[in-house]
């Protein structure tokens, strides 16, 4: 078997799943004080509706089925609300791809490119930690000579007009992720496995449980019984007290804060403050 190497890895996007596409704008766009940055009519031909919501320059999106057989629609009912897809960007996903299936590691399920962007989408069986993968990849420009260490670059999944979606990225420039956690299956407990098995296939540099993309970490935990695996909790840095504070007020007024943390959209949300301020949680 031959083995490609670790390349410098973004987690762009993080995709979810919900029942009302509507609560969840809400929800995200008044707990977090995000924008919605673009809405795909393209995802319409597999039966779904979105949003994509601004982190700084990444992006949450939110999917929710309108016809029934969807594969978000059964992840709905397996599962409720919560994680859908991790959507990686590389230097070059294409080749990336081409090592993949020519050692038959896993399935791709969709795919295109256009321009500088290439999008591959993988069948998630086999695959630890609950989530479908997407590794993307946009080639360097002389517009766009960094697009993985440029915080606002161009995305394909925001659509053509990038001086719309780019200054509501801006607008959010008070949020970034930090991390996030994806559960294993009831069981496993072999945390390290799921993380070596994500640097093999996509070539995501690892160290023990924890993926080490360029802009966040994200880590595997073990399986709890009675708990699906999946996406279990995202981290969000605020870069001001202001915007801290508000985040706290308003997760408070909805009823959504608890001791630790904020429980929204089937996910743990922890907010930490930063950039000029002592780093510190309240959540």
């Amino acid at each position: 078997m031959s083995v490609m190497s670790v390349a410098p890895t973004r987690l762009r996007q993080i995709a979810l799943v919900a029942r009302d596409i509507k609560n969840a704008e809400y929800l995200l766009t008044t707990v977090l004080g995000t924008v919605v940055v673009f809405v795909d009519p393209q995802v319409a031909k597999w039966g779904l509706k979105n949003i994509l919501v601004a982190i700084g320059g990444d992006i949450i999106e939110v999917c929710s089925p309108f016809e029934t057989g969807t594969t978000a629609g059964r992840l709905l009912d397996r599962r409720g609300d919560g994680g859908y897809m991790i959507i990686m960007q590389t230097i070059d996903a294409v080749a990336r791809r081409k090592h993949i299936e020519s050692e038959n590691l896993a399935k791709v399920i969709y795919g295109y490119e256009h321009d500088d962007a290439a999008c591959v989408q993988y069948h998630p069986k086999g695959i630890l930690g609950g989530m479908m993968p997407e590794l993307d990849s946009h080639a360097p420009t002389a517009s766009n000579p960094t697009p993985l260490e440029s915080r606002y670059s161009p995305w394909h999944a925001c659509g053509n007009d990038y001086e719309s979606y780019s200054a509501k990225m801006k607008q959010c420039a008070h949020l970034e992720f930090v991390s996030a956690t994806c559960r294993l299956e009831p069981g496993d407990d072999d945390t390290e496995r799921a993380a070596k098995q994500w640097e093999r296939l996509f070539g995501v540099a690892s160290r023990d449980s924890e993926l080490l993309f360029t802009n966040m970490r994200l880590t595997f935990v073990p399986g709890v019984e009675g708990k699906s695996t999946g996406l279990e909790s995202i981290t969000i840095r605020v870069n001001s007290k202001q915007h801290f504070d508000r985040i706290l007020d308003a997760a408070s007024k909805l009823g959504l804060r608890e001791a630790s943390c904020i429980h929204m959209l089937g996910l743990k949300w922890h907010i930490v403050l930063a950039d000029g301020w002592q780093e510190k949680s309240r959540l």
